[in-house]
């Protein structure tokens, strides 16, 4: 009898230990459930933009050799990505390394993927393009841009004036922008520094990105030039000055070369340019007469009323220009003034402001 009993006790605690057995299990279960749902949820979750409306654009800059766990460092401390160890996690998955040393321009706005795409020295997808025409001003390209992205014209020139933007990119850029940026009066620290050529607008790109390619440009262009300027005691800003100068007041490459051989001669007297371009700029339109008022503007960009190059470029130049301005022809002529026939776009020089009124007469202009 008693054995029955021990018997009855020990199957009802074998049925005791087997109901908390399986409740254990479905909690350890439903546990395990939860888990595996919360991590795939945030996994997908850390691979999403971190702020898909913010396109701000961020510099990055990636080192040479740099490891997965460093960029995805960088990455991180930009905040540009949610987690890095899922982020090392995915590039393992994905069997995807090599990134390319550099700096770029990311935003808050790209996936994971977005930005591998580019560390990995990808394309996005283009979106539009921008033409800057040669001779443009940076108010004249504020309107391109306008016409073909999504920014505006205030948006482009709010920019412009961006001194934290502007820094950036002297420091990035210190033998071509050292020489603007220490200039007083200027109106755009950029003008003349942004290269006339075609841009793509790639898709999520920021403005930020957009002209740091034109200035990159820019740099690129003058980069063979650089010991030349040096060599002749003039500065990138004055060279792009006067080659705003010529961009406008010639055509022909031969033509230009001589105009620039007179603003040479006339700085070398002591005498003031006395360029139309520059009291256009002063004036900030175009005109196709002065009167003698307009001359007498006051603004430090009248290079009639002031002596040297003023604060700075006139309009953003063409590589045929700079060219001139760097190899100057008939400079010892001794010409000191030049007029085009407004009919056929020949040039006169001249050696006196005698024999220039007398070109001018026969001209009837």
């Amino acid at each position: 009898m008693l054995d029955k009993k021990r018997e009855k006790q020990r199957q009802l605690e074998q049925r005791a230990s087997n109901k908390l057995t399986k409740w254990i299990l479905g909690i350890i279960g439903a546990i395990v459930v939860v888990a595996v749902i919360f991590t795939g949820g945030y996994t997908i979750y850390a691979m999403q933009p971190v702020n898909r409306h913010n396109d701000a654009a961020i510099s990055v800059n990636i080192p040479e050799g740099a490891t997965n766990s460093q960029v995805a460092d960088i990455l991180r401390k930009n905040h540009l990505i949610r987690n890095t160890k899922i982020f090392n996690i995915w590039l393992k998955l994905h069997s995807e390394s090599g990134f390319q040393a550099g700096d770029f321009y990311l935003s808050q706005s790209m996936s994971n993927k977005e930005l591998v795409n580019i560390l990995l020295g990808g394309q996005r997808p283009i979106d539009g393009h921008v033409l800057v025409k040669e001779g443009q001003t940076i108010d004249a390209i504020a309107t391109t841009v306008s016409k073909s992205t999504k920014y505006s014209r205030a948006d482009f020139l709010k920019l412009m004036k961006n001194k934290k933007f502007l820094k950036q990119l002297e420091k990035k850029y210190p033998k071509l922008l050292s020489s603007s940026m220490a200039k007083d009066n200027v109106r755009y620290h950029l003008e003349g520094y942004l290269f006339p050529a075609r841009y793509d607008v790639y898709k999520g790109s920021s403005l930020e990105e957009l002209v740091t390619q034109m200035v990159q440009k820019t740099n690129e262009v003058l980069t063979p030039y650089y010991a030349t300027i040096k060599k002749k005691d003039l500065t990138v800003q004055e060279v792009l000055t006067l080659a705003s100068l010529v961009e406008r007041e010639g055509v022909k490459t031969s033509d230009r070369r001589k105009i620039a051989g007179v603003f040479f001669n006339r700085l070398e007297a002591g005498m003031p340019i006395q360029s139309d371009i520059s009291v256009m700029y002063a004036l900030n339109k175009h005109k196709n007469s002065l009167t003698i008022k307009d001359t007498k503007v006051k603004s430090p960009y009248n290079l009639y009323v002031h002596k040297g190059f003023g604060p700075g470029p006139f309009n953003n130049p063409s590589l045929d220009s700079i060219q001139a301005v760097l190899n100057p022809a008939d400079r010892d002529e001794g010409y000191l003034y030049f007029v085009a026939n407004l009919k056929t776009g020949k040039v006169y020089f001249s050696k006196s402001y005698d024999q220039h009124l007398q070109t001018n007469s026969k001209l009837g202009q």
